[in-house]
């Protein structure tokens, strides 16, 4: 039972407004060869920074001035905003779906009724 109102409610969330937004913003920034590039060249920065970082190594300036650049010229780019802000909208929809299960778990441990 608890499996199936699980799926159903994962059915109704991919169907929501939040997720179809989702879903098309990203294919967007996916099909944006400018935004793609930067963010292809920040994550190849970050894991430069990080093996760094896990050697016991700072990151040099240079790289913090790079990936500064890197983020406010993608911060620029209308399918980053877009998918950002969808991304957004989606973490709010599902933090108000989190709210009304934990509200429906307190709901159901003071109910002496079994539901089946």
């Amino acid at each position: 039972m608890l499996e199936d109102k699980a799926k159903d409610l994962g059915r109704t969330i991919g169907q929501s407004e939040e997720y179809k937004a989702v879903k098309r913003s990203s294919e967007a920034l996916e099909g944006d060869r400018e935004a793609s590039t930067v963010l292809r060249q920040m994550e190849q920065v970050r894991q430069a920074a990080q093996q760094l970082i896990n050697r016991g190594e700072e990151p040099t300036p240079e790289m913090e001035q790079q990936l500064d650049g890197l983020l406010a010229q993608v911060q620029g780019n209308a399918s980053y905003q877009r998918a950002i802000a969808a991304q957004e909208n989606f973490d709010k929809l599902m933090l108000r779906v989190n709210q009304w299960i934990a509200e429906g778990i307190r709901t159901g441990a003071q109910s002496p009724i079994i539901l089946a």
